[in-house]
């Protein structure tokens, strides 16, 4: 089935207040490339709600995270830790600057970055260490920031899930030196393909900018700080079309209504499978007292492969898209050739085996979520 065949989709994106009114602008303006009104807009929202240092929207995530490895100095030999229950980015994003990936496994909880087993794994090629905020809950940043500032590691936030999440009561993407964010479709805030770099360590504005201007002094040039811009870096061309920014400009403005429905649609999947879930032997999703977590997903892990599947099929014969999560990457081909192995990390290969994502988008109406709710309360594995 297409995503317009599902009665129920996995993800429906919607436009929630002024999106059309300043695509129109934007488009009025005669400025739609990169850096315009609206871009200039969603840095200064990012950087005053966030709190961090400097804020540069990218075309994607993935764009985000190469930016950090570039800024990073990452070359070849490199040691860079990371889960492997993450997307495929957030380790491409390394090995393209010729970093080996070092894989942790996660925690059974919150399925984050399992911060006991980091120490062990730093050696003297370790350059930086990737908590993945897995579902916006935070990763044990205390922990992974004390054995990285003993350890001489680098710390960069995948942010993707977690906007306007926090741990402990500071807002995720401001414990790294920085931190990458998604606004993809299937993001509380999006704008159909998008990114941002947060950026927390000032030393890196600079040359932050110049990366993302293919490598040249341009935005020195247009604030009047050179008579003209040359190359000076390595870079791409990692700006999105102010058209885009319009959309997720609009989408920012909207902030509370977006939150206060996906907290709703949460909140009613936790209550409804409480009962279901200690029946059957699954488990809900886990946030602990001191995170908040910004209702980004919602998930099921069921007490099996097998069980897994088959909720799935039940879903799928009422016309509702149920949708399971990443694959172990060290266990892929790519992972495989830096040797991953079989039981490296049990806990990633037992959780991506039973995870079942639960439609989850901002207008999923009450008697959407009903069907789903039924549908998986008649569910025995």
């Amino acid at each position: 089935m297409s995503g317009n065949e599902w009665l129920i989709p996995f993800n429906r994106p919607s436009f929630e207040g002024r999106e059309h009114e300043y695509l129109e602008a934007a488009i009025a303006s005669g400025q739609i490339s990169g850096d315009g009104v609206f871009t200039k807009r969603c840095h200064s929202y990012l950087e005053s709600e966030v709190g961090v240092a400097k804020a540069l929207l990218t075309t994607s995530c993935t764009h985000a995270l190469e930016m950090m490895a570039i800024l990073l100095d990452i070359k070849e030999g490199d040691e860079v830790i990371l889960p492997s229950f993450t997307f495929v980015s957030t380790v491409n994003a390394f090995v393209l600057r010729g970093a080996k990936p070092v894989f942790v496994d996660v925690r059974p909880d919150t399925l984050n970055f399992d911060e006991r087993q980091f120490d062990e794994l730093v050696t003297e090629r370790t350059r930086a260490a990737v908590p993945v905020h897995y579902a916006g809950v935070g990763c044990e940043m205390d922990v992974i920031l004390s054995v990285a500032e003993s350890s001489g590691v680098a710390v960069v936030e995948d942010n993707a899930h977690g906007l306007f999440g926090t741990y402990r009561g500071r807002q995720l993407g401001t414990f790294g030196s920085m931190a990458a964010q998604s606004f993809h479709e299937t993001k509380n805030f999006t704008c159909g393909e998008g990114g941002a770099l947060l950026i927390n360590d000032e030393r890196l504005v600079e040359r932050a900018e110049i990366v993302r201007e293919k490598g040249t002094n341009r935005s020195r040039f247009f604030r009047g700080l050179v008579d003209k811009y040359t190359w000076t870096d390595i870079g791409s061309s990692y700006l999105p079309s102010d058209l885009l920014a319009a959309v997720l400009l609009a989408q920012f403005e909207a902030r509370t209504a977006i939150q206060e429905a996906r907290r709703r649609i949460w909140e009613r999947y936790s209550a409804g499978l409480a009962d279901w879930a200690d029946q059957v032997g699954a488990r809900l999703p886990v946030v602990p007292a001191d995170r908040e977590q910004p209702f980004h997903m919602f998930y099921l892990l069921l007490p099996s492969l097998d069980a897994r599947q088959g909720l799935m099929a039940r879903l799928k014969s009422k016309g509702i898209l149920s949708v399971f999560h990443y694959l172990p990457l060290h266990l892929s081909e790519m992972g495989r050739r830096f040797g991953g192995r079989p039981g490296q990390c049990p806990v990633t290969e037992d959780v991506s085996d039973r995870l079942l994502r639960l439609p989850f988008y901002n207008r999923l109406s009450e008697s959407e979520q009903d069907l789903v709710l039924e549908t998986i309360q008649g569910f025995r594995p």
